[in-house]
């Protein structure tokens, strides 16, 4: 199993993103009990939208897989994402 960073890019639809909240958490909190999910938030500062989830999985493939069946993703509520490969032992702190 590797760790994988997604950068999530929104739309401007913020009050539609508002409105389905709940049910992308749901779906989130879903995959961290299942042990897939391990970080996940929205951005907070004046940048672009989005924001960053780590998942634990097979591979790039399967996170593309889990992906696509978050609400936010099936709304065209995210406008892009990347996918990025951690070490295995990672992440580091000082």
């Amino acid at each position: 199993m590797s760790l994988f960073a997604i950068h999530y890019v929104y739309d401007d639809r913020a009050a539609e993103r508002d409105e389905m909240r709940p049910v992308h958490r749901a779906w989130m909190l879903g995959l961290a009990e299942r042990g897939i999910a391990k970080v996940f938030g929205r951005y907070e500062d004046e940048g672009e939208p989005g924001a960053l989830l780590v998942f634990e999985a097979e591979s790039a493939e399967a996170v593309e897989g889990f992906l696509a069946a978050d609400p936010y993703q099936e709304a065209g509520l995210v406008v892009s994402h990347s996918i990025r490969a951690w070490p295995a032992g990672g992440p580091w702190t000082a």
